[in-house]
């Protein structure tokens, strides 16, 4: 019986797994990175998808899909490219919080990686290839050890390699942490704790397309090395996802070619349009030389006179004409838009302490760029509460970064914060974080917010300096003033040539938009970005360095302003006092469902944090406030001391004495026999309820009863009355 169960068992086996062969066609690769297993599956799940392919990495899995439209999309003259990364709360065990139980509109974390798939892919799609585009990738499982950020890329990477989709990939990534002098490939949660750097990494087998970093005052040298440190470790990943390819990747999309009549219309554009678009760009001022260009476009349109068909061709040309005119300048003679060479940088203004009210305020202002950053100061409960998928944490710095269209000289509609305003914020974040103060040494809720005033260029830097500033005159005890700068690139086969503090134009118009930020010490946060197959080590290095220069020049014009932190905090910023009590007495300041703290906050105006150890901040905007709140609270927590006189207030009055409170929470008995020296009759004819007297501790008993005198307290001075009668005076007779 047992035998023929077995046979059954072993045919029904194969029978399913016959079944699964024919259903799926499933291609799988797999590779140790980091000392854990990467893996690349495709054929099984999504298979309607152009490309599929779930990623496995520890356990963190991530679907990543990546479908084109199978025509382009008319009327546009650009690549309509589309990523979302999406995080589902299943993925950890959990249940989405709040009113609404399922996933809603991106967090901050999904945004930003969403940016982080999007920039290194962006540059590889063939040009001219106008279908549009949607890359997904949903995290599935997350084991709360490896980051699905860096999953995903790899991951976007191989969906679109097989998909057919004409993608000149396939890209790999990696993050880098740097502890004790070593370089860490995908540091796991506690490694990244002690890491002095925390940089994600991406590009070809050849050349570098992006990076994202956050350091504490590293070294160019050492962050260089990083780089090159994450391009030699993501090898293998590109490897594998090639052998993926080579195995099952549909068949490539055919890009079509440019049509004929474009290049002829290009020569004609270039002989009505070259000498007008040149001449626009002479023009040093942004507001008169987009006038200009606007202009030349506009009498070229006119003097070609083409057809509705050509005329969708001539935005794209006239793009092409201005990069032309730009970059040869550039390359040529170089000189730059406004007439400065490749390293300098332009005319600064820093000013700090602009808003009367504010806690901090600075306008930093380079060129044509301006940034008005604001920071208030505020108490634990102040503190953002983040759920994410790693668990909920609360942070005390907050940065948030405004692009309204006016500083561009634009009008339309205000939104809310997009992707473009939230991946600036975060960059001049992570600048600052290194040179902040430990919650401990500075237990303050930070918050800055930067409006850009006006934008010509480099505006997150800005922010970064404006940041800056604007903590320090806040009082904020940063350990460094922290600068940031822009770097562009244009490179051509016959040369390239890096700039410093770049324009508008020049990031629109050049190959790299790569941002530095930091101290006097050194790298504090590196942001890359590169539109064209990738920049060398050489290249990066001469950015780097040309950066540095360039870092210390704003440093020095930003000490113009304030080059340290002023010392104490503004006069319009609340005040946090701390002190710790015994655990067992913080029931006691609470009181019963929350009776007694709410009063304190309430009678005094102070706020009042209370941690689980016992530490206790009063934050209140006038010196008494916070005074009369600790002093509540001492009251609370203390216990009486036998022989220590007190002032309280008389709270009941019995035929044996009178009750007295003080130390805030404390009765006590004042027996009618120790009221005055004198014999009593009547309690009220020595104190009434409400009245305020100095008591002193007799004794406290087992059981926490006080008995107080105030016989031998002198009740106008405070002083205890000797026991011995006074002697008095001799007379002048004796």
């Amino acid at each position: 019986m047992g035998c023929c169960f077995e046979v059954g068992a072993h045919l029904a086996s194969s029978i399913r797994k016959e079944g699964m062969e024919y259903m799926f066609s499933v291609h799988r690769k797999e590779v140790m990175w980091g000392g854990r297993k990467l893996v690349f599956e495709t054929g099984k799940v999504a298979r309607q998808a152009d490309g599929a392919v779930m990623v496995t990495y520890g356990d963190t899995m991530v679907l990543c899909t990546a479908v084109a439209q199978k025509s382009p999309k008319p009327g546009i003259d650009f690549f309509p490219l589309t990523v979302n990364y999406q995080e589902k709360t299943f993925a950890a065990g959990k249940i989405p919080g709040g009113f609404f139980k399922r996933e809603g509109r991106p967090n901050e974390k999904e945004t930003l990686t969403s940016r982080l798939i999007d920039r290194p892919i962006r540059p590889l799609f063939a040009k001219g290839f106008q279908n549009e585009t949607q890359v997904i990738c949903t995290v599935l499982s997350h084991d709360l050890e490896n980051d699905p950020d860096v999953v995903s890329l790899v991951g976007a990477s191989a969906a679109l390699t097989i998909s057919g989709i004409p993608f000149m990939g396939p890209i790999g990534g990696a993050r880098v942490g740097y502890a004790d002098g070593e370089f860490m490939l995908n540091p796991l949660p506690e490694d990244l704790e002690k890491s002095e750097l925390d940089m994600v990494v991406a590009g070809t087998p050849d050349a570098v397309l992006m990076v994202e970093s956050e350091a504490s005052e590293l070294s160019e040298e050492t962050m260089l090395g990083a780089v090159m440190f994450a391009h030699r470790e993501f090898q293998p990943v590109i490897q594998a996802i090639i052998e993926l390819a080579e195995e099952c990747a549909k068949e490539p999309w055919l890009v079509p070619e440019p049509a004929p009549e474009k290049a002829e219309l290009a020569a004609k554009l270039k002989d009505v349009a070259e000498a007008s678009i040149r001449d626009a760009y002479s023009e040093t001022v942004k507001q008169a030389r987009v006038e200009k260009i606007s202009a030349a476009k506009a009498a070229a349109v006119e003097a070609l006179d083409v057809d509705e068909d050509s005329q969708k061709l001539l935005g794209g040309l006239l793009k092409d004409l201005e990069k032309d005119v730009v970059r040869g300048n550039i390359l040529d003679t170089g000189n730059r838009i406004d007439g400065r060479d490749t390293k300098t940088v332009r005319p600064i203004m820093a000013e700090v302490g602009i808003l009367p009210r504010s806690h901090g305020s600075a306008l930093f202002t380079r060129g044509e760029t301006q940034a008005l950053c604001v920071a208030t100061l505020g108490t634990g409960q102040d503190e953002q509460i983040i759920d994410a998928l790693e668990g909920e944490y609360r942070e005390n710095f907050m940065l948030h970064y405004n692009f309204p269209p006016y500083s561009v000289g634009e009008a339309s509609f205000l939104r809310s914060p997009g992707r473009r305003e939230i991946g600036h914020g975060k960059l001049a974040w992570r600048a600052m974080r290194a040179v902040l103060p430990t919650k401990e040494d500075f237990p303050y809720t930070m918050r800055i917010v930067s409006e850009i005033t006006e934008s010509n260029g480099s505006s997150s830097m800005a922010t970064v300096c404006g940041t800056s500033l604007s903590l320090m005159d806040a009082g904020v005890p940063i350990t460094r003033p922290v600068a940031g700068i822009a770097m562009g690139l244009i490179k051509e086969d016959r040369g390239f040539a890096v700039l410093s503090d770049i324009l508008g134009d020049e990031d629109h118009l050049g190959d790299m938009d790569f941002k530095v930020a930091g101290t006097s010490e050194g790298v504090t946060s590196l942001q890359m970005d590169i539109k064209i197959t990738g920049i060398t080590e050489e290249i990066m290095k001469v950015a780097l360095d040309q950066a540095c220069d360039g870092r210390q020049h704003i440093l020095g014009e930003m000490a113009k302003a304030l080059d340290m932190a002023r010392d104490d905090v503004s006069d319009n910023a609340p005040r946090i006092t701390t002190m710790s009590v015994p655990k067992d007495k913080i029931r006691d300041v609470i009181g019963t469902g929350g009776k007694v703290i709410r009063e304190i906050c309430e009678v005094t105006g102070a706020k009042i944090d209370i941690d689980d150890d016992g530490t206790i901040k009063v934050a209140a905007i006038t010196a008494e406030a916070g005074e009369a709140a600790l002093k509540w609270i001492q009251g609370i927590v203390a216990e009486p001391e036998v022989g220590v006189i007190y002032e309280g207030k008389v709270v009941k009055v019995v035929d044996f004495g009178a009750f007295v409170n003080f130390l805030g929470a404390k009765d006590g008995l004042v027996h009618i026999s120790e009221l005055a020296p004198q014999r009593v009759g009547k309690v009220t004819d020595i104190v009434n309820e409400g009245d305020q007297v100095k008591v002193k501790v007799l004794a406290v008993d087992d059981r926490g009863k006080v008995k107080l005198s105030m016989k031998v307290v002198d009740q106008e001075t405070g002083e205890e009355i000797s026991g011995k009668p006074k002697e008095e005076a001799p007379s002048e007779e004796a």
